[in-house]
């Protein structure tokens, strides 16, 4: 007796139209690590010609999977503005990149990030409950601050996680990170090889190991190229920050011939300010930034900055993520990118 035509499509229709046995769709509707990268090609292909749906309910029984991992924002909110805390964050093009990397390393592996933003303590439960019912598999954080208890709370629940960037407290936890002071050298190396001998700095929040890493090797490397003193204004990684912290550093120093700005945000915020002086860019001040993100192809002129390959970044640490849901009891594993100077107009 065939089966109604109204019925919904089969592992069975899926294998006939694929030209595989069923219990490879199996494998691959159920994320199984093992298959072959073709066949998982052809075996989507075939879903979504026959228009066949997982029961996910019925796949986690089998797998003890949620088929899920909680893509976590964690920050600190001021009371009652969690809105605001969740629009700083997403207007900053980082995040984007950092979603674009996870989602696209997880839509070949039939895994599904919910995001979540964990800015006050009532948050960061929802987030820890979130994990302990099995609603996800896992967390990948991207945490705003220094003090965040989030990483260490996922280490003693014994729950996967994956942090990007290393934590400020040493806390033993597997993360992802890029080497910033050999991306800070970059830029000292450029500024100076363009003869510049009057160079400051507008860094990120001194209590981010990022911002405390740049700094470093940035003074460092001007320190090895013979400038023992490098004036510093603390930004706080937005377009303002850049532009008031800008504006206190030729206060101070009005003889400025270079900048590095920590990061593509405070550098547009920089170009901005020295416009407003009159001070041409690159002739009269150059200018790199640091994440080559969109700012840096909007400025004007566009922006010589550090690349920090964020999606590829993302990407590693939705792999280490699923490498210890599939193996518990890893011991936690760092990966290091290395940075790359893009050369563009601003110096």
């Amino acid at each position: 007796m065939s089966r109604p035509p109204t019925a919904p499509p089969t592992l069975e229709d899926v294998a006939r139209v694929a030209g595989v046995s069923r219990a490879t769709v199996s494998r691959v509707v159920n994320g199984t690590r093992n298959v072959d990268h073709k066949i998982q090609e052809v075996v989507r292909a075939a879903i979504d010609k026959t228009g066949y749906a997982p029961n996910r309910a019925a796949r986690s029984l089998v797998t003890k999977r949620a088929g899920t991992i909680a893509l976590v924002v964690s920050g600190a909110g001021d009371p009652g503005e969690e809105d605001a805390f969740a629009a700083r964050v997403f207007a900053d093009p980082f995040f984007g990149r950092v979603a674009s990397g996870v989602l696209g390393f997880l839509r070949t592996r039939n895994v599904h990030p919910v995001l979540m933003v964990a800015d006050t303590e009532r948050a960061r439960e929802d987030v820890m409950g979130f994990l302990r019912q099995g609603s996800a598999d896992g967390a990948l954080l991207v945490s705003t601050h220094a003090e965040d208890p989030l990483p260490a709370r996922l280490v003693e629940a014994e729950l996967p996680a994956v942090l990007f960037a290393r934590p400020a407290r040493p806390v033993p936890i597997s993360y992802v990170d890029l080497d910033h002071q050999a991306g800070a050298k970059l830029a000292a190396d450029r500024l100076v090889g363009a003869g510049r001998t009057q160079v400051a700095t507008v860094t990120g929040p001194l209590d981010v190991p990022a911002s405390q890493d740049r700094l470093t090797g940035f003074r460092d490397a001007m320190a090895r190229h013979g400038f023992p003193y490098v004036p510093i204004a603390e930004g706080g990684f937005t377009s303002a920050s850049g532009e008031a912290a800008t504006e206190r550093l030729l206060a101070e120093h009005p003889g400025i011939d270079g900048l590095f700005a920590a990061n593509d945000l405070m550098a547009q915020g920089a170009l901005l300010v020295l416009q407003k002086h009159g001070r041409r860019v690159p002739e009269d001040v150059a200018v790199v930034g640091f994440d080559d993100s969109n700012p840096a192809l909007v400025c004007r002129p566009r922006l010589t900055t550090v690349r920090q390959p964020v999606e590829d970044m993302a990407a590693e640490m939705a792999r280490l993520l699923l490498t210890h849901v599939d193996q518990p009891g890893l011991p936690p594993k760092s990966v290091i990118f290395d940075p790359a100077l893009v050369v563009r107009e601003s110096g």
